[in-house]
């Protein structure tokens, strides 16, 4: 590593035009990621910083973070600038947009208001992307199942041992093709697929800027609202989020991205699409910890855990999935080490 850090520091000053003596001597590590990628700040003498990223090739689709950020930038999003970038090392010199997440600003529901709104309008500037500005991957039925299938694969039998019957398969893929088939059926647009507090960043002029976008497509309108208002890192009273809901409705039919829905109907897009991901984030986070020795993120699985359940259970279609996930599933989860009762 400390190898490809030289390169990468070299790299830098290279792509900036800078002798070694017109910034740092080493790169600061910012952070990293769900992914294989590691971001480092690079201090300028003259003033100001940019952010480095080792994103190995092997590992991290460089080509589409290039193409997602180019089409996001032309359209207007607050995307960082991405300044140079060498596709065979995997090296990325990008804006730096600081260190302001979020996340640590929602301290009560009336700021997570103010920011929610004003999330909203970025998403909803997003979204209005027309389709053929872009070939960005379509949310097909295909992608989804293969998401919901690293439920089974990662939580249910990786990280809690057991072994699924043919019944309990077949169980599963009847709650995975009805979420698919309503996710299909509502307006496709261009989806960020990680849009959350942790990917939204406070700049100093005090507008939000999206980061981690390199996996969009087209899809489901309801995918980003719901990845927002129901985050796996932090929760709101359902109160709240259906009042959230059904404020971004009302925008959306505005600008015109969504036709004349019903407020009941909207919202079982809503919770039928945040089924899909926090099935499919059960599976994410397992595997993180198995697979890629990334446990931090064990302690969010209680609240994802939550969301599922308090969603599933309000529908007559998935009453066999909850009977059978409380009754096989809990009585395995409370023994784990991370579980903690959550209320919503």
């Amino acid at each position: 590593m400390d190898q490809i850090l030289s390169e990468l520091h070299a790299w830098c000053l290279q792509q900036l035009d800078l002798s070694a003596g017109d910034a740092a001597n080493e790169l600061d590590v910012v952070s990293g990621d769900a992914s294989f990628r590691r971001y480092y700040r690079l201090s300028l003498k003259a003033g100001g910083t940019v952010i480095a990223v080792h994103a190995p090739p092997d590992k991290e689709d460089n080509l589409s973070f290039a193409t997602v950020q180019a089409l996001l930038s032309e359209h207007g999003a607050r995307v960082p600038k991405l300044l140079a970038w060498d596709e065979a090392r995997g090296f990325l010199l990008q804006e730096d947009f600081g260190d302001q997440l979020l996340c640590p600003l929602l301290v009560n529901s009336a700021a997570a208001d103010h920011y929610y709104r004003r999330a909203f309008r970025v998403l909803l500037a997003m979204q209005a992307i027309p389709s053929n500005a872009h070939k960005l991957p379509l949310y097909d039925s295909a992608r989804l199942h293969t998401e919901m299938g690293l439920f089974p694969e990662w939580f249910v039998e990786g990280l809690l041992q057991y072994r699924l019957n043919a019944d309990e398969r077949a169980l599963l893929n009847n709650v995975f093709e009805k979420l698919s088939l309503r996710a299909l059926q509502q307006a496709q647009v261009v989806v960020h697929r990680d849009f959350h507090s942790r990917n939204l960043m406070v700049l100093p002029d005090e507008s939000l800027g999206m980061i981690d976008f390199q996996d969009a497509v087209q899809g489901p309108i309801t995918y980003d609202l719901v990845s927002l208002v129901r985050d796996c890192y932090i929760s709101w009273s359902p109160e709240q989020v259906d009042d959230w809901i059904a404020v971004y409705r009302q925008m959306a039919m505005r600008s015109g991205l969504l036709g004349n829905i019903s407020e009941s109907d909207f919202l079982q897009d809503v919770d039928w699409m945040g089924l899909q991901r926090h099935i499919k984030v059960l599976g994410i986070f397992a595997r993180l910890h198995l697979r890629d020795g990334k446990s931090a993120y064990l302690d969010d699985l209680p609240l994802v855990i939550t969301y599922t359940l308090s969603v599933a259970s309000q529908y007559p279609e998935f009453e066999p999935f909850c009977a059978w996930f409380e009754d096989k599933l809990i009585p395995l989860i409370v023994n784990q080490a991370w579980f903690k009762e959550l209320e919503l």
